[in-house]
């Protein structure tokens, strides 16, 4: 699936990491996983998961009796999704603007500044 619009809540980012990290995971995996970060109850994250299958996020296949789901879309493709929405609800569409937040509120240290200019040098950073 390609992901032009993915966006998730912080909650469904951390189900779906631990299905970009497993790559397959049944619900009790995942449920045992969250629940030891976060006392999810195991019907919780079979809701999450089925609502995320509903949205063709996630797949699901039949192995036995058990149900084993797989990302659909991968984390680069949410996280550009995710942060393309941001830049566009909060900073008009202006990418700069957002850098320049980030940069005034000391989000960014110098030494980060230092690696994100060399990656723009290098052509990282392809405008889209």
């Amino acid at each position: 699936m390609k992901a032009a619009n993915v966006s998730l809540s912080e909650l469904q980012i951390a189900l779906m990491r631990v299905l970009w990290d497993r790559g397959e995971a049944s619900t009790a995996e995942v449920a045992s996983i969250l629940g030891q970060d976060r006392g999810l109850a195991h019907t919780t994250v079979a809701t999450l998961l089925t609502r995320l299958q509903k949205r063709g996020v996630v797949g699901q296949r039949r192995d036995g009796r058990q149900l084993l789901y797989r990302a659909l879309v991968d984390e680069s493709a949410v996280r550009r999704s995710m942060v393309a929405d941001l830049i566009g609800s909060l900073f008009s569409g202006d990418a700069n603007a957002l850098v320049a937040h980030l940069v005034e509120e000391s989000e960014i240290a110098p030494d980060d500044l230092a690696r994100i200019r060399q990656r723009l040098e290098q052509g990282d950073g392809d405008e889209r």
